[in-house]
């Protein structure tokens, strides 16, 4: 639905992004990851036909994004960074606007214009000047302007930007209910975000794609060794030491918010969970936790763009 074929991008002298390479099948919801000047919204501009490449192509749904700009643009709905409102317009006039100019018939734009304040939970802001809404409110009616025409691809750059806590759990539920039957390409900064609702994420670091995958297969790919979470109740004085002679520990940390919690490392090759038990029980004074850690995707994304090497820094973000 998605494809990007060796995307590059100059500004000047500067490699914005070099060589991006990615497919995002239909109705795959993909988060898109990177940090600062990682290349994000320049990929996303020339996915979305705001700008073209240097080298390379970008296809959507099979249409080249510069040979058939127009007709890429009619299948997607584009929620950029910082939303572009005519604050001075009612939300009801704003999108009958955006429905002239996203090209839908006269005869259906305000039928259009309906489903989408419905779908966006604007129905009791419709007849209110934008500039008079709220962040979250002008957000939903962001997302609006980009439902309209009932895209099947939506591009969604940081769309809970400078939302309090209540809204970004707004608008992330909006999001999740748009999933059905559309192919989603997500930006965002937040992590735990992407780990709720995308399938698969695509991380890029120093304009280069530096991992594509499910977060579960990049945990398994990336985590050299297991972590245990241990807390006892009264540990003896040689209950570190006997953990440490268990086979497969490799090393016991006490944490610091407590003098009977643990931090276990061990090898990935053996389960030593019930000789740990064990140990609680006998030396710990009673077993209170015991679980073991995963690699989470905020864990998996400093790790992928901390290890790259050094290369040179851009300022598109």
């Amino acid at each position: 639905m998605i494809e990007a074929e060796g995307l590059t991008k100059f500004y000047g002298p500067i490699g914005a992004i070099r060589n991006v390479n990615f497919q995002i099948e239909k109705g795959e919801v993909v988060g898109f990851l990177g940090p600062n000047g990682a290349g994000k919204s320049t990929t996303i501009r020339i996915l979305t036909c705001y700008m073209p490449p240097s080298l390379g192509r970008a296809r959507v749904d099979g249409l080249d994004c510069l040979e058939d700009s127009l007709k890429v643009r009619q299948i997607i709905g584009y929620l950029p960074e910082n939303v572009p409102l005519y604050r001075d317009l009612t939300v009801r006039r704003f999108l009958r606007f955006a429905a002239g100019a996203k090209g839908v018939p006269g005869r259906n734009a305000e039928k259009e214009v309906n489903r989408v304040i419905g779908v966006c939970g604007l129905d009791k802001n419709a007849n209110r000047i934008i500039r008079h809404l709220s962040k979250g409110y002008r957000q939903r009616v962001g997302l609006a302007q980009a439902l309209l025409n009932d895209p099947s691809v939506l591009v969604l750059d940081e769309p809970t930007i400078g939302l309090d806590p209540t809204q970004i759990i707004e608008i992330r539920r909006l999001v999740q209910e748009l999933r059905e039957n559309r192919t989603i390409l997500l930006s965002s900064h937040i992590l735990p975000e992407v780990a709720q609702i995308c399938q698969r994420v695509i991380i890029i670091n120093k304009g280069e794609i530096v991992a594509t995958d499910t977060p579960a297969n990049l945990t398994s790919q990336l985590q050299k060794t297991g972590k245990i979470l241990l807390e006892v109740s009264t540990p003896s004085p040689d209950f570190v030491s006997s953990l440490e002679r268990i086979g497969g520990v490799r090393k016991v940390e006490l944490q610091t918010n407590g003098a009977s919690r643990f931090e276990i490392e061990t090898d990935r090759s053996k389960d030593v969970r019930p000789e740990i038990a064990r140990l609680a029980v006998e030396k710990g004074g009673g077993l209170l936790e015991l679980r073991s850690v995963q690699l989470s995707l905020e864990d998996i994304f400093v790790q992928l763009v901390t290890e790259e090497p050094p290369q040179q820094e851009v300022s598109e973000s």
